[in-house]
């Protein structure tokens, strides 16, 4: 399935839509969406991974890049199927950043 990714920003919280398979190929894409993102004035950056069925470390590397270019940004990762979610267990960047099942308003919105 062939990667796709959007930004909409919303009330100071930029929410990155992903879907497909997030590889080497695809993350130059990615990363711009991010560096767009690092560009507004936010305070939360959601990166929506309901649709993302794969990701590599490439992948990874972007949200690290997030992480380290918005540090009084909160990153929420939402709805990262069990591969995904056990890339970024494994490599304990799940300590960098807030893993949410589903969007929550009440985490996410609450600044």
């Amino acid at each position: 399935m062939a990667f796709n990714c959007e930004l909409k920003t919303i009330n100071a919280i930029a929410t990155i839509s992903v879907s497909g398979e997030l590889d080497r190929k695809a993350a130059p894409d990615f990363q711009a969406k991010v560096e767009e993102a690092s560009k507004q004035d936010i305070t939360a950056l959601v990166i929506d991974m309901n649709e993302l069925e794969y990701m590599a470390s490439a992948g990874l590397r972007v949200l690290i890049f997030a992480k380290q270019h918005m540090p009084n940004v909160t990153v929420y990762v939402v709805g990262a199927q069990e591969l995904v979610a056990d890339t970024i267990e494994k490599t304990g960047f799940n300590e960098s950043i807030v893993m949410l099942s589903k969007y929550d308003a009440a985490i996410i919105e609450k600044n």
